[in-house]
């Protein structure tokens, strides 16, 4: 499996369970309806626990452009090899997001709310406030990315693509997402990954969802821009006290 595989299958299957279990959640009519935060929080982090399981032997599971990046400005990554990194990661999430609506396409058209609908494709503020918003997404990719490289000791491998996870190792990473969605996540939701959000709200504008909202391209900035900032203040720090 080439690494652009691997992270668009592994980004997809992060989207296919990650967004799946907000739809269980959400969506009307569902055996999950109402399940509440702990299980989309959990449900968050065993779907990161299997997109590395697939990813990591091939590419290093970044599954993530903010971990990308980090990755690239650390001397982790060959710069070019972001480009496709960050394009598989984007088609693997739009891919997941499909899925997830053909799962539950019944479910999305029983469902009335269309803010409901939305919640199951990307993410948005329980208080829309730009700054505070941006602030809680750098945090939040801040704590993954800062963590993630003692986890793995930032230990590349000659490829010096992997982040030195394996299917034990991932476990970790699923715990630490898990508590950043408990911990952090009741602001904005916690994309901490460009892709997980911009990806599937792209397919919330193309798809043909019944009695759909728009897609809240003005909020959508920052659950791409925070990440990034976060990720890379992580590695400058890091970097400087390592």
């Amino acid at each position: 499996m080439t690494p652009f595989l691997a992270e668009f299958m592994g980004t997809g299957t992060l989207i296919l369970l990650g967004n799946g279990v907000v739809a269980n959640v959400v969506l009307t009519d569902t055996k999950g309806h109402n399940g509440g935060w702990i299980v989309i929080t959990t449900g968050w982090a065993l779907a990161v626990y299997a997109g590395i399981v697939i990813a990591n032997p091939y590419s290093g599971a970044h599954l993530n452009p903010a971990v990308t990046l980090a990755m690239a400005v650390a001397g982790k990554l060959e710069w070019s090899s972001v480009l496709p990194y960050i394009t598989a990661q984007m088609l693997g999430a739009m891919t997941g997001q499909l899925l997830v609506w053909l799962v539950y396409h019944d479910h999305f058209n029983r469902t009335k709310d269309p803010g409901l609908k939305l919640a199951a494709f990307s993410t948005e503020p329980a208080i829309r406030n730009n700054f505070a918003n941006l602030f809680s997404e750098i945090v939040g990719t801040f704590v993954l990315v800062f963590v993630v490289f003692y986890i793995t000791g930032a230990e590349i491998t000659d490829s010096k693509t992997k982040i030195g996870l394996g299917s034990i190792g991932a476990l970790p990473v699923a715990f630490l997402v898990w508590a950043i969605g408990l911990s952090l996540g009741g602001t904005t939701g916690y994309a901490i990954n460009p892709a997980r959000d911009l990806g599937p709200r792209i397919m919330h504008f193309l798809l043909p969802i019944k009695d759909k909202k728009n897609s809240d391209w003005g909020y959508s900035w920052i659950p791409v821009a925070g990440p990034i900032l976060g990720g890379l203040l992580a590695t400058w720090i890091y970097m400087a006290f390592k």
